[in-house]
């Protein structure tokens, strides 16, 4: 696909997305859906509303009604367009920095769309293939509030009992983002005390870059000490994940957390989808419960995609997701959800009766290393990857091309992809012995700057 990446389409406003473009992709998904009503959902981004106005725009240019859904979290879109049956669109750009926009189409029955009807909508996009309506005809407006009855639903479906009966401390950091209001008011209904940093929407970001990691959630950490929390539960731009961060103010991997969470859900003969960067951690959490494991290209969409297959299978998948805090539910909603895996994690400490650090530690012997190198042009980008494909190929291990390049060592492995969202070539690495890992990601990510320099 040339537009739609691993998790809809965005860019840097001004430069690579502006509203004629959004305009033009609801205009198109619209046409392709054929629908009488697409919902329409932003994000806290200070360019949202633009956006959010264009793509209204370019729905009822079809002669399609909107339904303006305002800021909400993408989770709690995906959930209205469900009970409504109609598609949806959320402007965002999910984890990307406050000068980025983007879109996400949703299907009518309350899930990301699959990668063919996204290569459906592309082609209408591409070829200009939109429909059209008389000047009487044009599409109306409507408002509808999703933000308090995706609460409520969440509240059935977890075990509220268990987590008011442990008694639990929550910080919450929904980064300014679009679960602002929804994740604390959440975590209190559940029967939490809560305390919250970087809890007022704001999408200029002030307290801390979107994209919730170690680094940026320094202050989280500092909140949980300071506040006696078991558990600290951070959010990205609009909500669809959690990473989490333990007792002791120490962020937690997502690889662990998606392993820990998905011990819990797998039996044997299910099967968990996860994506080439896999960790070994799921990986043997599937041979311990022996459940089957699927990895597809990285990215919400291509995961969406391949449940479906095995649904049509008739096989049976509990749990998915990717080392990001991206997990999914599928028997709940076949979307990610932040504030549902935080309470499902929540779920799990009730359980355990255990703080976190003693309830991940099963899944913290893997080191897992990142890097993002950028570049700028088209002459950078393929020198670097060109210099991928050489690293690839001269390696003591044959290449698996899924998505990139990924290398298995037996001890360790290292995977080189294009990013599916922004500018960038990322590097991933992960073994047993911190110091491989190290190395392994480090000679990569040279080997990209060294092509990048001279291109």
């Amino acid at each position: 696909m040339q537009i739609f990446g691993s998790s809809g389409t965005r860019g840097e406003v001004g430069a690579a997305f502006e509203p004629e473009f959004v305009l033009r992709v609801a205009r198109a998904a619209a046409t392709v859906w054929g629908a009488d009503r697409v919902a329409l959902a932003r994000d806290t981004r200070t360019t949202g509303g633009m956006f959010a106005d264009a793509a209204a725009a370019g729905v009822a240019a079809t002669g399609t009604d909107v339904v303006r859904l305002g800021v909400a979290p993408t989770p709690a879109t995906v959930r209205h367009c469900g009970e409504a049956s109609v598609p949806g669109i959320q402007i965002t750009a999910s984890h990307n920095p406050p000068e980025y926009n983007g879109v996400k189409l949703i299907g009518p029955e309350g899930s990301g769309l699959p990668v063919g009807e996204l290569e459906r909508v592309e082609e209408a996009l591409l070829s200009e293939s939109f429909a059209a309506t008389a000047w009487d005809d044009v599409g109306n407006r409507t408002q509808a509030a999703v933000v308090e009855p995706y609460v409520d639903e969440m509240l059935t479906a977890v075990d509220r009992e268990a987590i008011a009966a442990a008694d639990l401390t929550v910080a919450v950091d929904p980064g300014h983002g679009a679960a602002a209001d929804a994740a604390p008011a959440f975590f209190r209904r559940l029967g939490c005390d809560v305390v919250t940093v970087n809890a007022q929407p704001d999408g200029h970001f002030p307290g801390r870059p979107s994209e919730p990691t170690p680094e940026t959630l320094t202050d989280l950490g500092r909140l949980v000490q300071a506040g006696d929390a078991d558990v600290g539960v951070a959010h990205d731009g609009d909500g669809d994940r959690a990473v989490f961060v333990d007792e002791t103010g120490t962020v937690v991997s997502g690889d662990a957390s998606l392993a820990a969470l998905a011990e819990r859900a797998l039996s044997s003969g299910d099967t968990a989808v996860s994506a080439v960067n896999v960790s070994q951690r799921l990986v043997d959490v599937c041979d311990r419960v022996g459940a089957d494991l699927e990895l597809t290209p990285i990215g919400a969409t291509n995961i969406v995609t391949r449940i479906r297959e095995l649904w049509d299978a008739d096989r049976s998948v509990p749990v998915a997701g990717e080392g990001n805090g991206g997990v999914f539910f599928p028997g709940y909603r076949l979307s990610r959800d932040g504030p549902f895996v935080g309470a499902k994690f929540l779920e799990l400490l009730a359980e355990r009766e255990e703080p976190v650090s003693e309830v991940i530690r099963p899944y913290t012997d893997y080191h897992t290393v990142r890097d993002s190198l950028s570049y700028d042009g088209e002459d950078e980008r393929t020198a670097m990857l060109s210099a991928a494909e050489t690293f690839a190929e001269a390696a003591d291990a044959e290449p698996q091309t899924t998505d990139g390049y990924r290398l298995d060592y037996g001890d360790a492995w290292v995977l080189v992809r294009e990013s599916g969202t922004e500018p960038k070539l990322r590097v991933y690495a992960e073994s047993d012995d911190r110091d491989r890992a190290g190395t392994l990601a480090a000679t990569a990510a040279d080997r990209l700057r060294e092509a990048r320099a001279s291109a």
